[in-house]
């Protein structure tokens, strides 16, 4: 019997990464990034005599799908595919586990766009593309709400007016498939307290933190939709929404203005006006772009305290994603700010990456490489089993 094959999409605002499974062995791993812009195809992870196409034209993520599967499919890559995975950011109110993508399941999740416009429509499209590409292999879809679905529900509600609420406006969370994996990994280093009270910070282009309690979703800083909580690459986080009201109604703006502003103009990009990647300001000396890496770092050192007052105290801090695995003047300058809870940064572990970064007391710190790809198939692999697909 040949092992089961599984190609795993993960398509994030920018990004497209991608996994392909032999079993349990994972035989490709990548990503294609800069998505829209200028985009290249790198491999971390691939068979001997594999290479990367030169060129790729992906203005969007199902454009840059469809050369994955070109590329895949003249390599010889995509013979006796079993499944293909999906990321689906928003699973609003009903999907809180994997499922099977058939028509009437992407029906409702189209529903659900307005929701995560970054996201959602081009990873739907991706499924349907891939649906229609190769009929052969299941599509599953793995959720990033799913992990945060039983937060208490006092965490869950805005003070809107109850019908609101009953209707689905409420606060969902995301990146909890990274989260997931992490808490998966704490288990792994410390056993059945997976943590204890733990904050996790998942810094990417997206950014948000996750509070646990060994292990499970307890409050996170993102909520009905991808725009709130932390600063981020390109989306200005937490806002008062009496800007919004003010600039419809005292600046003209229309809703297609506004969506821009708050998804695409503001955040790093917006506050430096040079660049969206943490890497590029923190090697510039300009006051616009260490005003944008400042901004940063006290946005995230204040959600971190809110975390904390809800957990009643900090076992341990994890930094993930982009920014969270490689900034380390990042991770100091938020540790050190932390300094009243006892947090207690080594310079040399921090400088070499980790994996721990404490200094033997205190809450612990981590540096945890995420790997949302193999959630994914972790997630989708029990589904299948437990409906004999």
């Amino acid at each position: 019997m040949t092992a089961p094959r599984h190609l795993i999409l993960n398509g994030g605002s920018s990004t497209l990464k991608f996994a392909l499974y032999e079993g349990e062995a994972r035989r490709l791993r990548g990503l294609i990034e800069r998505i829209g812009a200028t985009p290249r195809l790198r491999l971390s992870q691939a068979p001997a005599g594999l290479s990367p196409p030169a060129a790729l034209a992906a203005p969007d993520t199902p454009a840059a799908a469809a050369a994955l599967l070109d590329w895949l499919a003249a390599s010889d890559e995509l013979t006796g595919l079993d499944a293909i995975v999906h990321r689906i950011v928003h699973g609003g109110r009903d999907f809180a586990a994997p499922v099977i993508l058939d028509e009437a399941t992407l029906a409702r999740l189209d529903a659900l766009s307005p929701l995560a416009p970054l996201h959602q429509p081009q990873a739907l499209a991706v499924v349907r593309a891939c649906r229609e590409r190769l009929p052969g292999p299941l599509q599953i879809g793995c959720f990033d709400t799913a992990f945060h679905h039983d937060q208490p529900r006092l965490h869950q509600l805005f003070a809107l007016p109850r019908a609101l609420s009953e209707e689905g406006i409420l606060r969902y969370g995301f990146h909890g498939l990274s989260y997931a994996y992490i808490a998966r990994r704490l288990a792994e280093l410390d056993g059945d307290k997976a943590g204890g009270r733990a904050i996790v910070a998942h810094l990417g282009q997206g950014a948000s933190l996750c509070a646990m309690h060994r292990g499970r979703s307890l409050a996170t800083t993102m909520g009905f939709t991808a725009l709130d909580g932390l600063m981020m690459g390109r989306r200005c986080g937490a806002l008062d929404p009496g800007v919004v009201l003010y600039l419809q109604q005292q600046r003209g703006w229309d809703i297609g203005r506004i969506e821009r502003l708050l998804y695409h103009d503001s955040g790093l990009l917006g506050v430096s006006g040079h660049s969206d990647d943490m890497r590029d300001l923190l090697s510039r000396q300009d006051a616009a772009c260490q005003e944008a890496v400042d901004l940063f770092v006290h946005r995230l050192v204040r959600e971190i305290g809110a975390l904390v007052a809800v957990l009643g105290g900090l076992d341990t801090l994890v930094f993930t994603a982009g920014i969270g695995e490689q900034a380390a003047p990042i991770r100091q300058r938020v540790c050190e700010a932390l300094a009243w809870l006892g947090v207690a940064l080594d310079p040399e572990r921090n400088a070499a990456h980790g994996p721990r970064l404490d200094r033997g007391h205190g809450p612990r710190l981590w540096v945890l490489a995420t790997d949302e790809e193999a959630e994914m198939r972790q997630e989708a692999m029990t589904l299948m089993r437990a409906t004999d697909l």
